[in-house]
């Protein structure tokens, strides 16, 4: 008997193949896009969960005082390895690390890469596996260097590189080689060898190497590093957090102490509420969007199922009238509608294959293969089809299975009125949910357009940066303006700036500021930024009052500094000019250092439009000697021509230093990753619920104009014009389009104006999202209509009229 289903059941999906390609695609998108973001969310689920002991990991975080005194992931250096020490009943292991860039060198190659220079507990304490080498001695020897199976492979073209070289430059612009005594197999994504998108690090040094790194370790003062331990079984981490706090008391001085709070955070837990929670906020509103894509696509779905089963009544009762029980009607339509979620759910697994790549790109994650997943994923599936068939056969099944014989050979449901409100309530539902998604994406397009724009306060336009080699001595700044001074007179280049930072947020240090003659109680925590007199002028940052820093550096300008609006301000000093030559104090340590207001900038925004302008002060690249960037301002005209002699140049004065550029709208790329992120997800999710609503319109109306062909035909004949006939279909839809349009606007303005809530500098809300979201919706809509009751009124009434 089940054969028998089975066979009815395929005879009648290829005899109906328009509306079951219809169905089943509708549902297969809908599917796979949840299935895609599923596999998403389970991988930053995962995140972390796969260390060694992962249930006892912990990251120390710092709560500041003030939150512009320091960043939240960095800790003091000391910190963990006096915990091990001082509790060894608490803590079980601890790992630190101080994450930089150099210059790798081999043979012909050289690149500038990222790298942890850190203790040598790293791949005992989360049980990472090495390809090549011994764990246990790997990042013991002070010339030693262990790197990633990727970085293997790219400069050697192999993994099994055990005891060949690579070449590094420090910080004074010496450089040596390093043996390599491990390769790294390809890990997953974890927090401690890529803590964030911006610090994806290859190279991993164990502290015996300072000799050559030169970093001060093990400082009470230095809240700087990266920080990690692992508690002994059942210890409460709260124990730990009092702990820490005991040390720093007695150990660091009284001011960071006072400053910097440590505590912890549990590394299961860490990828979701780092930066402020940014992935678990990904995480809620993708998987928000895929459950309503695969509402409205079994929305469709069972919508189309219900009103295709109405036109199978003289087939049910011919079947009655020979014998045909009722359960066994009901079992077909049960096995039908089953059958085409098994096909749709496939279909889905085919679309996943194909497009998980794009969307890995898209959504900046390595999404997971199916073999990836957990073996509990199939019963779920299964269950899923037996549901979703079930729902969609099941009103059907029993409706049309209760009717009488003499009533279903005619056609007629006498018993039962169609579910018509039911149905166009569903409708509804799926275009209120495809216009809030719609508004949705054009109002995040609108934000990030902002991120980009020109009221950033400084111009990024034509602007290039690339890193330079490091010589943090007097020697090696003045050897660095030599060259600047020589890039500057290229006629491609407007200006040249050497400075430690570029506006992506990511300054040098900050530190306590205030005016001389105040107590310290009253200091402003301030961002400092190093650069050179350029700077301003190369940014295109305005000037309200003051010069930024002398044409010429001379030593006896060492302490001028400039400062920004919000600075002044903060300082005391409402109009800029009020500023300038007053003498400021910057905490430095121990001790405070004098320094002399030369100029007052125009506010800009140097980091995220997610805060609020901070405090900053400009201090000269002569006297801090600490620099990172070239940073070109181009001429108009032919770019790529432009970089061409840039490179040239550089090769001739760098050599054996990498031109790697980039535009600052990369560095912003970098800055709104998540945002991003979002605004393709949001336009992928608009376009693929504006496809299965009108998948589902597409099905609705063809089934609904095969149920009136008589009467079209009736109202041809008594002298209907086309465009009549067109606008009663129109009538029952448009409407129903219109209300949800209704519902959905002021649904989408509560959801996005939450959404801006987090970001200090947004978007107004205007008319314009919503006006376009739903007239678009309407005019695609009355247009899909409008063809296939067109197609219909133009048919030959006489063939009509002939339909039964």
């Amino acid at each position: 008997m089940l054969k028998s289903y089975f066979k009815i059941a395929w005879r009648n999906l290829w005899k109906n193949k328009a509306f079951s390609i219809i169905n089943i695609f509708g549902l297969s998108v809908g599917i796979a896009f949840t299935l895609i973001i599923g596999a998403y969310v389970w991988g930053e689920l995962r995140v972390n969960h796969d260390l060694k002991n992962a249930d006892r990991q912990y990251i120390i975080l710092s709560k500041w005082r003030d939150p512009n005194q320091g960043v939240d992931i960095a800790s003091v250096d000391a910190l963990p390895k006096a915990l091990k020490a001082n509790y060894p009943n608490l803590v079980a292991g601890y790992y630190s690390f101080n994450g930089i860039t150099s210059i790798v060198t081999k043979g012909e190659k050289s690149f500038r890469e990222s790298m942890q220079f850190g203790d040598s507990t790293l791949l005992n304490m989360y049980g990472f596996k090495l390809l090549h080498g011994d764990v246990k001695t790997a990042l013991t020897d002070p010339l030693s260097v262990v790197i990633t199976q990727r970085i293997a492979l790219k400069y050697f073209g192999k993994t099994d590189v055990i005891g060949q070289t690579l070449n590094f430059q420090n910080f004074t612009g010496s450089k040596h080689d390093f043996t390599i005594t491990g390769i790294l197999q390809q890990l997953p994504k974890n927090s401690v060898t890529n803590l964030n998108d911006s610090n994806n690090s290859d190279f991993f040094f164990g502290q015996s190497s300072n000799t050559f790194w030169g970093f001060t370790v093990n400082n009470w003062n230095n809240a700087q590093w990266v920080s990690y331990i692992e508690l002994k079984k059942g210890i409460d981490p709260k124990i730990v957090e009092k702990a820490m706090r005991e040390l720093l008391a007695k150990n660091a001085t009284p001011q960071v102490a006072k400053d910097l709070t440590p505590y912890l955070v549990s590394l299961k837990d860490y990828n979701l509420t780092a930066d402020g929670g940014v992935a678990k906020k990904m995480i809620v509103t993708l998987s928000a969007i895929a459950l309503f894509i695969l509402l409205m696509a079994v929305i469709n779905f069972v919508n189309i199922c219900i009103g295709r089963s109405s036109g199978r009544m003289k087939e049910m009762g011919v079947r009655k009238v020979l014998g045909g029980l009722r359960k066994q009607l009901i079992w077909q339509f049960l096995v039908e509608s089953v059958l085409m979620v098994l096909f749709a759910t496939m279909f889905a697994v085919i679309i996943y294959l194909v497009a998980r790549p794009y969307f890995s790109s898209v959504l900046g994650r390595e999404i997971t293969g199916l073999f990836a997943f957990p073996v509990y994923i199939i019963p779920f599936l299964l269950l899923f089809v037996l549901m979703v068939g079930a729902l969609a056969g099941i009103y059907p099944a029993l409706v049309l299975s209760a009717l009488r014989s003499v009533d279903a050979i005619k056609g007629k449901l006498t018993a039962v009125k169609e579910r018509v409100f039911f149905r166009k309530s569903l409708v509804a539902f799926q275009f209120t949910t495809a216009a809030i998604v719609f508004i949705g994406a054009i109002i995040v397009s609108k934000q990030i357009s902002l991120f980009f724009g020109n009221n950033l306060g400084y111009n990024k336009d034509y602007i290039v940066y690339a890193q330079l080699p490091r010589d943090w001595s007097a020697a090696g700044v003045n050897k660095m303006e030599v060259i600047r001074e020589q890039m500057a007179q290229m006629p491609q280049v407007s200006s040249v700036s050497l400075s430690y930072e570029i506006p992506d947020g990511a300054n040098g240090f900050n530190s306590p500021v205030y005016r001389q003659g105040a107590s310290q109680a009253q200091a402003v925590a301030s961002q400092i930024l190093m650069d050179d007199n350029q700077y301003a002028s190369t940014y295109n940052i305005p000037l309200k009052a003051g010069t930024f820093f002398k044409p010429v550096y001379q030593a006896a300008d060492s302490t001028l500094v400039a400062i920004n609006e919000t600075q002044s301000k903060a300082l005391g000093w409402n109009r800029p000019e009020d500023a300038i030559g007053q003498k400021i104090m910057i905490q430095q340590g121990n001790t405070a250092v004098s320094y002399t207001v030369g100029g007052v900038t125009a506010d800009f925004h140097f980091g995220s439009l997610h805060e609020r302008i901070k405090p900053i002060i400009f201090v000269n690249v002569n006297y801090y000697v600490a620099y990172r960037y070239f940073s070109f301002k181009l001429k108009a005209g032919d770019i790529q021509q432009s970089l061409t002699a840039i490179q040239k140049k550089w090769a001739e004065l760098i050599p054996n230093a990498p031109f790697e550029y980039h535009f600052m709208d990369d560095a912003l790329k970098k800055l709104y990753t998540t945002e991003l992120q979002l605004k393709k997800a949001a336009y992928i999710a608009a376009v693929l619920a504006v496809i299965i609503v009108l998948l589902g319109v597409l099905g609705l109306i063809s089934l609904s104009i095969q149920k009136r062909t008589k009467e079209i035909g009736i109202r041809k004949v008594l002298g209907s014009s086309v465009s009549g006939i067109t606008m009663l279909f129109l009538k029952d839809f448009l409407g129903v389009v219109i209300i949800a349009g209704l519902i959905a606007c002021p649904l989408a303005y509560v959801i996005m104006q939450k959404w801006l809530n987090d970001y200090v500098y947004r978007i107004d809300l205007s008319l314009s999202p919503f006006v376009i979201s739903v007239a678009s919706l309407t005019m695609v809509t009355a247009v899909l209509i409008a063809l296939q009751t067109i197609k219909a009124a133009f048919a030959n009434p006489v063939k009509s009229l002939r339909n039964e």
